[in-house]
């Protein structure tokens, strides 16, 4: 399947001759293997994938006896694998390379002899147990991979005629037509409940049948489980506990984690570690509330108030509807056809969530629970930081809405007491493009536009 982070390391091919590695972060199923050996195939005359989790001890040996000579090194790598590769031709892959540090470490080494190219994939790669006993290598540029934002899933699911219209409309600042956005908001509504991930999207425009893919969606949620009591140390039982409770806290009005709600008598110091380990796995994306909105949204942000989205909603919404298959399959059709009001709200902010990180940025909020001054009192979904360059009006304000009739209060007092830091204020819902009262209400499905 197509997928954007090719471009990305073509840049890094043609921009690093060799001179670093590229590390592919991302959440397990995300796709990185593929992409790597893909990018392997097309854009190289020879290489080698060396997957961790297979290796053998002899092929880990060589990495503990030879790298202080190399030519050794290749000599027996190369045999080991009965491939032959052309120097500054060629890539070596270290697929699950975090089962290996020792291979990571050795980068260092292998980009300065300068012999081939180096593709690295991971998750759980920064967790410190991985890390702990290694030098970490400044020779490796970095890429996030995340699961496939709504323009990669247009093209799979031979839809990506929609985009150029889409992006015409954004930049234009004009509706698509009634006609198109229905169809449009359709397709939308199948990656609310298919999701991103590249083999259950694979799944979904194979069969068409929702049923097959939930069961491949249920599958990755036990491996993500898996993999927490396998690397999650002490803190697993936690970790799983947060993670099991994403659909039920984003169900909650203010949607922001509560440790009470975990375990009563808990606070926020007790879950530092446990957002660290689910933001390096890259299975979950994690907003933070900002205390004074301006052009530094970091600067004020409150890493103890948060929000926790599921970094796939695709996997949410089964995570939501796991009561029994007849109850999932209901649900899931009543989404694909809009008449699901229950549980909708949070599934599209988990979806707005999900395609701004995609688009590069990080995800911050707006709360203020005053209790003395009702005029204080408000919510934003969403806050977008523009170019750094603007010292005011810098600011987006996003609001998201699901289905139905809604108002806008939170929004309007931000407008009026930021409108100093104010660029632009969105809602974002399931109609078409429209300007009131100084507010732009823009379709759900351009949500990944709102950095351009």
């Amino acid at each position: 399947m197509k997928r954007k982070i090719y471009s990305k390391l073509l840049e890094w091919k043609n921009l690093s001759n060799g001179r670093s590695a590229v590390m592919i972060d991302g959440a397990r199923r995300v796709g990185k293997s593929w992409i790597a050996e893909e990018f392997a195939k097309n854009e190289y005359e020879g290489y080698l994938l060396i997957d961790f989790a297979k290796a053998s001890k002899d092929v880990k040996g060589f990495f503990m006896d030879y790298l202080d000579d190399l030519d050794t090194f290749f000599m027996y790598l190369l045999g080991a694998y009965h491939v032959e590769l052309k120097p500054r031709k060629s890539v070596i892959i270290f697929d699950e390379v975090q089962r290996f540090p020792r291979a990571r470490e050795a980068i260092k080494y292998l980009v300065a002899d300068g012999r081939y190219d180096y593709i690295e994939t991971g998750s759980l790669i920064s967790i410190r147990k991985n890390v702990r006993n290694i030098v970490i290598p400044s020779e490796e540029h970095h890429l996030e991979m995340f699961p496939m934002d709504f323009e990669e899933f247009l093209w799979a699911t031979g839809n990506g005629g929609m985009m150029p219209i889409i992006e015409h409309a954004y930049r234009d600042s004009c509706p698509v037509g009634a006609g198109m956005h229905r169809r449009i908001l359709d397709v939308f509504r199948q990656y609310l409940v298919v999701g991103g991930m590249p083999q259950v999207v694979s799944k979904f425009v194979e069969s068409r049948n929702l049923r097959i893919v939930d069961v491949e969606k249920r599958d990755i949620l036990e491996l993500y489980r898996s993999d927490i009591f396998k690397f999650g140390g002490a803190a697993k039982h936690r970790i799983l506990s947060v993670f099991n409770g994403i659909p039920g806290a984003l169900s909650r009005h203010d949607r922001q984690f509560s440790p009470g709600a975990v375990k009563k008598g808990t606070g926020m110091r007790n879950f530092e570690s446990v957002f660290e380990w689910l933001k390096s796995a890259m299975t979950v994306n994690v907003a933070y509330n900002v205390t004074e909105p301006n052009s530094g949204l970091e600067l004020t942000s409150d890493h103890s108030s948060l929000k926790c989205y599921m970094g796939d909603t695709g996997l949410l919404v089964s995570m939501a509807f796991s009561e029994n298959e007849l109850i999932a399959g209901d649900m899931q059709q009543r989404l694909l056809t809009g008449r699901l009001e229950m549980n909708a709200g949070m599934l599209y902010e988990n979806l707005v969530a999900q395609m701004l990180r995609a688009a590069g940025n990080q995800l911050y909020f707006y709360a203020n629970h005053d209790r003395d001054d009702k005029s204080n009192r408000m919510e934003i979904d969403f806050l977008v930081a523009k170019s750094a360059l603007k010292r005011r009006h810098n600011i987006s304000a996003i609001e998201v809405k699901g289905t139905g009739e809604y108002e806008t209060r939170s929004l309007d007092k931000f407008i009026k007491k930021y409108d100093r830091h104010l660029n632009i204020p969105y809602v974002l819902h399931d109609k078409d493009f429209k300007k009131v009262d100084g507010k732009v209400y823009l379709p759900l499905y351009m949500a990944g536009l709102l950095s351009r």
